[in-house]
């Protein structure tokens, strides 16, 4: 039995795969769960234009994270904050507050796509990876200075 995938099945494949199983599996699992549909052609061509669809979407997405991409590069952000001995920070800078210090410029970027390996405890300039997704990635300077 052949159907169309809908959904990533684990150990049969990926969404718009035209996959052979066992009509039991098919019949019982696939179909009635929706995570797949009868290859006939009216199913086909149905997927394909979902798929032309997507691709679209996919691309205009693509195009909006890399004009915010672009305006990330150019930012920089800075911060002034306690220090102690040898120019260590009290406390540190998290990929939250460089969140909120790129909201007040405008660039509204979610705290969870900045990739910060450690949270930054030291004066001086470091950069910043935002992974936006769709792999695009931008990087933002990030300045710490002595308060």
């Amino acid at each position: 039995m052949e159907v169309i995938l809908r959904e990533e099945v684990v150990n049969l494949g990926n969404i718009g795969d035209i996959v052979r199983v066992a009509p039991g599996y098919g019949r019982n699992y696939l179909l009635p769960t929706g995570k797949a549909v009868l290859a006939d052609k009216k199913n086909i061509k149905a997927m394909e234009h979902e798929q032309r669809i997507a691709e679209g979407r996919a691309k205009k997405a693509k195009e909006a994270a890399m004009t915010v991409a672009e305006k990330l590069n150019a930012a920089t952000v800075e911060f002034k904050a306690k220090v102690g001995e040898e120019d260590k920070l009290f406390g540190s800078i998290t990929a939250k507050d460089i969140a909120e210090a790129l909201k007040e410029k405008d660039l509204e970027v979610d705290r969870r796509k900045i990739v910060i390996a450690e949270p930054i405890k030291s004066l001086g300039e470091h950069t910043v990876e935002v992974k936006l997704g769709l792999d695009v990635t931008a990087s933002v300077k990030v300045i710490v200075e002595a308060e």
